[in-house]
């Protein structure tokens, strides 16, 4: 196994002794926070081009940062949600994700092929809380234990317009561990959980089309159904205005329907990256928040 993969393999396994160990500071149950903050950051990652690509490039990526806490909508690090009922054991979210552009010139599995442009992933996440210490509203809790069901339209824009390129599952076991080090209460996380995707979505980054075969890359037709696995390792922390966050991701295409795709080149990707960002404005208003 590449040294790289190793590293990435100890992080995760670090991370997931790190959320069973730990104490949380004893501070107030609720603190008072300002209803809206609005900043910018940037990350900097190194991703595959596509899950099961052979090749993985840097990118620096700059991103807003927007914290919104109202009494029934809310907009922070969890993502956008509302209050449609009780959130002690159920939450209705929205999930979002997105896959990078791919010059298929720079990709050799796919030369000569149209490139893949990127992809915006929207849709709803039921989350369910099966375990959690702590008082607080769920993601302020000082330890959780959730199981996530997002389902995801991947959307993508061609022709003037938004096109979709088909639909996608994710249902993951989610840990998520509230630990003070450093002066900061850091958030740690991990995720696991497996791909699933309709024959559209799969279609758009493993078919081969007859018109793009070649002796090397045989023509090929991508079906509906598992997509492999994934695992997510995070960390975050706010110093005063500035967040700092962390991540690395595997990705194990064993057994997913598309294995076979003469365009999934390996069957094992990792990914990782860091990410600062800085709060600009925050409103006077305050609101009680509980921890």
């Amino acid at each position: 196994m590449p040294r790289a993969e190793v590293r990435a393999l100890l992080a995760m396994a670090w991370l997931a002794t790190a959320l069973g160990a730990g104490t949380a500071a004893a501070q107030s149950r609720t603190e008072r926070l300002p209803l809206w903050e609005l900043g910018a950051g940037a990350a900097l990652a190194y991703l595959p081009d596509y899950r099961g690509a052979d090749q993985a490039r840097g990118y620096l990526l700059p991103f807003p940062y927007f914290v919104y806490r109202g009494e029934f909508v809310k907009a922070d690090r969890e993502g956008l949600r509302a209050r449609f009922f009780d959130t002690r054991y159920v939450e209705l979210d929205v999930s979002v994700g997105a896959t990078v552009p791919v010059k298929s010139s720079d990709n050799g599995a796919r030369a000569g092929m149209p490139d893949l442009k990127p992809t915006v992933e929207i849709g709803p996440v039921l989350k369910i809380h099966l375990a959690h210490i702590g008082e607080g509203e769920p993601g302020r809790r000082d330890y959780e234990f959730d199981l996530r069901l997002p389902v995801r339209r991947a959307l993508t824009w061609r022709d003037g317009g938004a096109v979709s390129v088909g639909t996608l599952a994710f249902p993951q076991l989610n840990v998520d561990r509230k630990v003070s080090f450093a002066g900061a209460r850091w958030n740690l996380g991990l995720l696991a959980g497996g791909y699933f995707g309709d024959r559209a979505y799969h279609d758009y980054f493993y078919s081969v089309p007859p018109q793009f075969a070649t002796p090397q890359r045989p023509e090929y037709r991508a079906r509906g159904g598992f997509g492999g696995w994934q695992a997510i390792g995070a960390v975050s922390a706010t110093y005063g205005r500035t967040w700092v966050g962390a991540f690395v991701k595997g990705d194990w295409l064993n057994g997913a329907v598309f294995e076979d795709s003469p365009l999934v080149k390996r069957r094992t990707n990792f990914a990782a990256g860091i990410g600062v960002s800085h709060i600009f404005a925050r409103s006077q208003r305050e609101v009680e928040v509980a921890r």
